[in-house]
């Protein structure tokens, strides 16, 4: 659907048009031809890629998810250890298997879960299964008691605890909504006592029944038994129950939900009933934040009391950027704010982590404005924190195993109870730490110019496995290390991604591969280097083999503060000189696309070859702010989208002319999400680069989008404008001079179709004309018909062949 010059009234015509491109230069002439409706069908045309592999819980088998049927979905398949030919999981079967997820014993011979709301104990020996529960209420969060007689879970908001002895079924807490009633108000000035005293000496009867009444209470409560004090907790919710070890305390942690953080309402026309219907969606960055607490109740003592962060180290520290402002604000309303009460950094709060011996307690706090991450020790007995790690950052707190969404990233205990190994950036790359919870003394475990993703402790605790980037950064490789550091050894063999996932005895590997041009399958292999692979799928269709897709070159150029930047290189065979190109700007901001995997923007990569049949010579960027290559690269961007994001792109083209005999007139870009932001600030600032641009799902003003996200970058609209305006295409749109199209779908729940509509508006108000903007009423961020996909890559393509042709 196509709306030229969009002056934005729904009753506008929406003008379908037949886009038929005579596919050209097809190079060499043995390659079959490809076109956009071909590579933008049903992905199920190119075979069933095999996802999600796990283990079963005596390691005979691997589950998968498949469908080389092409089927509706994908179905449950599983093979054995040795490979062979897979088999399909019935119903039945599936029904009866443990839920993957669960907790262990320490010797791991057991493991309760939940499946379908109610609790079930594994006997992994015998593979017999035990149903503890079987209620029309939920239970969840089940877990052994240290001594591992017990199993507690949560039903109701509330901490519950079975015996496995005897089946007694105990509850811990008593959490309640609102307020506890006041007690009976007591006399409060001397004369309402003198009244007192006077009705006790003249009237007798008020005496007795008074006396009475306190007996009677005094027998219900010797009668009845003993039950958990009663938790008031108004307004908030309660999360994260926990019994310690020693079963004396319980920890919850409260979140209070702000009661005027107005969302965004977003608009569905094409509905069953027939009427427009409301998409209740998102609320902008800046919007009032959820409170967090943590609450300890003593179950002795009868007591509750909650954890004070006033005294973690740095909580009252003000975010760097602020000086900023308080250097240009008059001298007499920054002392007038100083003079305010300081308030603590708001922070969410996860754990206890308890050590195996239960000996130890772990909390790991993020500041919500996310420059901090403290792992604090925690006393329970008095609520009292000792820091051992701060990792500070003026940008943002992230990174793998780290996490941006205010999670708590990756930790555990190490096998000797005293040591908390977690990850951090603190080099500047992602890599595993430990520290002593008794000393404070902080060991690194990895280190180098590369990132460790996914750790844990082999079964026999003497060692580690994790992923890592340690040959290039856009490899995956599984590596296994001594458990307190030192020569790491790789275990996977082949070029590009190995997704290893071992079996409970870590003795063989479940891998799931790719190359850059070889989509995802599914392999075994014993847990030695080097081990022979054995392939258990074989998914690519014919159709699919049959064309020779190209394995992208990975180039870098030099950008213009000397920077070495990555990117992916797809070239014709006989290129034309001062021939065509189009730069590709990948989504997401933090997300690599140069890498030598199978690319989660497959559609993308097929285009591109598309591209380069017909002559094009394209670029994608791995620029600053993308995932893969350390800190310094992810905040490159900090309070600047729009700044070295963009330079390197311009960098890039730069890059495409002085050495692939590009001409600088015929260059054009595209991208969707953050990749159409980036193609609109290119187009409105830098007009000159960039013949023609395509500006799918894209960003035109980040005061309008989420607040995780966007807060991390650029702080809050309200406290950081000048990150906002510098940052945001819309106060650019000025600046636009080459042909520009905008692809958005309309029930966009993560990108809002608002942020496009209101720039279309600020176009039509600037005279802007060379321009047109294509909707989709049915679809949201990520297009699910293939008919929409088809409809705008058409439209891409023909903006790139009429512009830069």
């Amino acid at each position: 659907m196509l709306i030229r010059r969009l002056s934005f009234v729904l009753a506008c015509v929406f003008c379908f048009t037949s886009v038929a491109h005579a596919l050209t230069q097809q190079e060499p002439a043995s390659r079959p031809v490809l076109t956009v409706e071909k590579i933008m069908q049903d992905p199920k045309w190119m075979g069933p890629s095999p996802r999600s592999p796990y283990w079963s819980e005596d390691g005979k088998w691997i589950y998968f998810m498949w469908n080389p049927e092409k089927a509706e979905s994908d179905s449950l398949y599983k093979v054995s250890r040795s490979g062979g030919t897979p088999q399909k999981v019935s119903m039945a079967e599936r029904k009866a298997m443990p839920s993957r997820s669960g907790e262990y014993n320490r010797a791991k011979t057991k493991k309760v879960y939940q499946k379908n709301g109610d609790i079930f104990l594994l006997d992994i020996r015998n593979g017999k299964i035990r149903q503890i529960t079987d209620t029309v209420g939920r239970e969840s969060n089940p877990d052994f008691s240290l001594d591992e007689k017990k199993i507690t879970f949560v039903r109701d908001n509330n901490l519950f605890v079975w015996n496995m002895e005897n089946g007694q079924l105990s509850q811990l807490t008593d959490f309640r909504k609102g307020k506890k009633k006041p007690e009976a108000k007591k006399p409060g000035t001397d004369q309402e006592k003198w009244l007192v005293e006077q009705q006790k000496e003249l009237i007798r009867i008020l005496v007795e029944r008074k006396e009475r009444s306190d007996l009677a209470k005094e027998r219900r409560e010797l009668e009845q038994p003993s039950r958990p004090k009663d938790i008031y907790i108004e307004d908030k919710s309660v999360r994260n129950i926990q019994l310690s070890p020693d079963e004396k305390f319980v920890t919850f942690r409260l979140a209070k939900q702000p009661k005027n953080a107005k969302r965004t309402i977003v608009p569905n026309y094409v509905t069953e009933s027939g009427f427009s219907e409301d998409i209740n969606s998102r609320t902008k960055v800046g919007s009032p934040q959820t409170s967090y607490e943590l609450g300890i109740y003593h179950i002795d003592g009868d007591t509750v009391y909650f954890v004070s962060t006033g005294e973690i180290p740095g909580i009252f520290d003000k975010p760097e950027y602020l000086k900023e402002y308080e250097k240009a604000a008059a001298p007499d309303t920054v002392k007038e704010k100083k003079k305010g009460k300081r308030k603590p950094r708001g922070a969410i709060v996860h754990g206890p982590y308890w050590s195996d011996d239960g000996e130890h307690a772990v909390l790991v706090f993020r500041a919500q404005d996310n420059k901090d991450r403290w792992i604090l020790a925690l006393d329970a007995s008095n609520g009292e924190l000792k820091l051992l790690d701060r990792q500070h950052d003026d940008a943002w707190v992230a990174g793998p195993g780290i996490g941006w969404g205010f999670g708590p990233g990756s930790v555990g205990w190490m096998p000797d109870n005293r040591r908390f190994w977690f990850q951090s950036e603190e080099t500047g790359y992602s890599h595993l730490y430990a520290v002593d919870v008794t000393t404070g003394e902080k060991d690194q475990l990895t280190s180098g110019r590369y990132e460790v993703f996914s750790p844990r402790i082999s079964k026999d605790k003497k060692s580690w496995h994790f992923t890592s980037s340690e040959v290039h950064p856009g490899e995956r490789h599984l590596y296994k290390m001594p458990i307190n550091g030192g020569r790491t050894t790789k275990i996977t063999t082949m070029t590009g991604s190995n997704q290893a996932n071992l079996s409970p005895d870590d003795k063989s590997i479940a891998i799931r591969h790719s190359y850059s041009n070889r989509p995802w399958e599914l392999f075994v292999m014993d847990n030695k280097p080097g081990a022979k692979l054995t392939q258990i799928t074989h998914s690519l269709s014919e159709e699919f083999s049959a064309y020779p897709w190209r394995d992208p070159e990975i180039v870098t150029f030099t950008a213009e503060d000397g920077t070495e930047v990555p990117a992916r290189l797809y070239r014709p065979d006989n290129p034309e000189a001062n021939g065509p190109a189009v730069v590709f700007v990948h989504g997401a901001g933090y997300l690599q696309n140069v890498h030598k995997w199978w690319s989660s923007y497959f559609r993308e990569y097929m285009f591109h070859n598309l591209l380069v049949d017909n002559g094009y010579t394209v670029l994608d960027i791995d620029y600053r702010g993308s995932a893969g290559y350390g800190r310094d690269w992810r905040t490159a961007i900090y309070r600047f989208m729009g700044g070295k994001d963009l330079s390197d792109q311009v960098d890039g083209a730069k890059f495409l002319v002085e050495k692939y005999d590009v001409d600088p007139k015929r260059i054009g870009i595209y991208g969707g999400s953050y990749g159409g932001f980036i193609t609109f600030m290119a187009m409105f600032t830098t007009p000159d680069v960039f013949a023609a641009g395509a500006a799918l799902r894209p960003v035109s003003d980040w005061a309008h989008y989420n607040h995780p996200y966007t807060s991390n970058i650029l702080n809050t609209p309200v406290a950081d404008s000048l990150a906002y305006i510098r940052s945001s295409p819309i106060y650019h749109a000025q600046g636009l001079k080459g042909a520009l199209l905008i692809c958005v779908g309309m029930i966009d729940t993560n990108v809002h179709f608002q942020d496009v509509v209101r720039v279309v508006q600020r176009l039509i108000e600037l005279g802007k004309e060379n321009w047109e903007t294509a909707v989709y009423p049915v679809e949201s961020h990520g297009f699910r018909e293939p008919s929409s996909w088809t409809d705008e890559y058409k439209r891409i393509f023909k903006l790139f062949e009429e512009n830069l042709k």
